[in-house]
Formats: C-alpha cells, sequence, structure tokens
C-alpha cells in the first residue's frame, strides 16, 4: 500500500531495537528517510533496510533534553527538519509490591517512559509548526487502562502517555499536527524476552512454559495466545503516519489480540 510516505523524515526514538526498529524498517520502505535515536545503537544494521543510504542513527538519551537539542541542531544543519515523530522509548521499570518500589524507581521509569516523551516533544515541536504538518505517535501499552498490580508505576506512565497524546491533540490538531498513540500488548521484543526470562527462571520452567503460563494467569482475554509480532504493531503506527489517516486525531490504537476487557 502506498502510504504516501516518500520522502518524509521520521524520528524514532527507542529505535535501536523492538517496535521501534521494525516501524524504522517499514517505513523506509514506504520511502521515507528514518532518524533513529537509542542509547544502545549497535544493533541497527543499515543493511537490513530498503533503502539504506536515508537511514541515520544517534545514540540518545531521552531523559536528557541537552543531548536531544545537540541531535536537533545536527539535522537542522543538515536540511532535515522532522516531519514525524515516533515515541518509542520505553522501560518496564521496577516491578513487585507498591510497597517495595523505592521512590528512586519510581522516578526512574517516568523520566524514561513519560518525561522522555515530553523531551523529544518539546525539542522537535518547531519542526511541525514550521512544516505545517506533522504526525506525533506515542506508544503506550494496554497497561494504561488496564492497570496491573505487579507493575504500577510503569502503568502509570503509559497512563500518562495517554493524557498527554489527547491534550496534545486539542491544541496541535488546528495546526495541521496530528497526534495519536498506539497501545500493544505482549509483544515479542527484548523487552518482554527479558520479563520472560525472569519468570523462567523464578518458575524454574522453560521460556516457553514461561510464556504460556503468563497468558494464562495474567493476559486471559489475549484470544490470541501467544505474543504479539513487532511489524504488527508498526502497520498500525504506518498506518497513522499518513495521509490515509487525516481525521484521526486524538486516538488510541489497540493492538493487543482483545487484552483489555473493557470496550
Amino acid at each position: 500500500m502506498d502510504l504516501g510516505l516518500e520522502g518524509k523524515k521520521v524520528l524514532i526514538t527507542g529505535g535501536g531495537s523492538g517496535i521501534g526498529l521494525e516501524t524504522a524498517k517499514l517505513l523506509n520502505q514506504e520511502g521515507a528517510n528514518v532518524i533513529l535515536l537509542d542509547k544502545n545503537t549497535d544493533k541497527i544494521d543499515s543493511n537490513t533496510f530498503a533503502t539504506p543510504r536515508n537511514v541515520v542513527s544517534y545514540q540518545c538519551d531521552v531523559t536528557r533534553p541537552e543531548n536531544l537539542q545537540d541531535i536537533h541542531q545536527k539535522l537542522v544543519t543538515q536540511d532535515r527538519k522532522v516531519d514525524i515523530l515516533i515515541h518509542c522509548a520505553g522501560i518496564t521499570g521496577a516491578q513487585g509490591d507498591f510497597s517495595d518500589i523505592s521512590l528512586e524507581e519510581w522516578h526512574d521509569v517516568f523520566d524514561v517512559n513519560l518525561f522522555g516523551a515530553v523531551n523529544t516533544t518539546k525539542e522537535f515541536l518547531s519542526d511541525f509548526e514550521n512544516n505545517g504538518w506533522g504526525r506525533i505517535i506515542f506508544i503506550a501499552s494496554e497497561d494504561g487502562q488496564q492497570p496491573y498490580s505487579d507493575e504500577i508505576p510503569y502503568c502509570c506512565t503509559k497512563a500518562g502517555v495517554l493524557a498527554l497524546s489527547k491534550g496534545l491533540s486539542r491544541t496541535l490538531g488546528r495546526k495541521n499536527i496530528l497526534v495519536n498513540t498506539v497501545s500493544p500488548a505482549f509483544i515479542n521484543t527484548p523487552m518482554t524476552d527479558r520479563m520472560m526470562k525472569k519468570r523462567a527462571d523464578q518458575l524454574g520452567v522453560s521460556f516457553d512454559e514461561a510464556i504460556r503460563s503468563f497468558l494464562n494467569a495474567k493476559r486471559p482475554y489475549m484470544t490470541s495466545q501467544r505474543r504479539g509480532k513487532a511489524v504488527e504493531v508498526a502497520n498500525v503506527i504506518a498506518f497513522l503516519c499518513s495521509e490515509k489517516a487525516s481525521f484521526i486525531n486524538g486516538s488510541e490504537y489497540r493492538v493487543d489480540a482483545g487484552s483489555v476487557a473493557t470496550i
């Protein structure tokens, strides 16, 4: 499908792996120029992209506004004003009982998941305003609407991302800058790999059995009974980037196989 993204400049935080990297490959295939930001860019191989010359990556910590500012200035000097921002950077953060999670651990997950989104948007918003066109897509989570008792800090950050997106959509939509969220559930990424490895070790079972038991115990409404694929999320993100989604603003798209129990 031609999404009309030829030549668009797309900035993706957390672009070094998982959903961010898969989205980058799909958008590059659609003709977009992709700019990948990640704390670790070692796994980014431009040769795996359809058009490697249209891929550039920078090491970046989204919790540091000065880091984002430096990269922005480099892009401006290269005439790479951003058309589309996709904020994928995120961490699971501390898990366990509420009383066992320290305030420092709360701050750590908020700094990346919520304030990372705020920092990046504030830094690059002028590009969209100058262009008179833009797309901002935040990766939230099913956890933002369906909190789980053993990962409350993470859930709160994702609820914050949903509120951030909706709030921004009210003002930026009038400037032809559309803001939406995509909320995945239990996608096959390095983040859930780590979660399942930890679960396997705790239960003394295999990695695959850890996934099966997690689905049965923790995600009973996921009709697929499997982890989602990163490309299944990327497909929705790519659509929201395009002119085909020109009447969608302030919306949340769940890519969760029915995991969220409410309508």
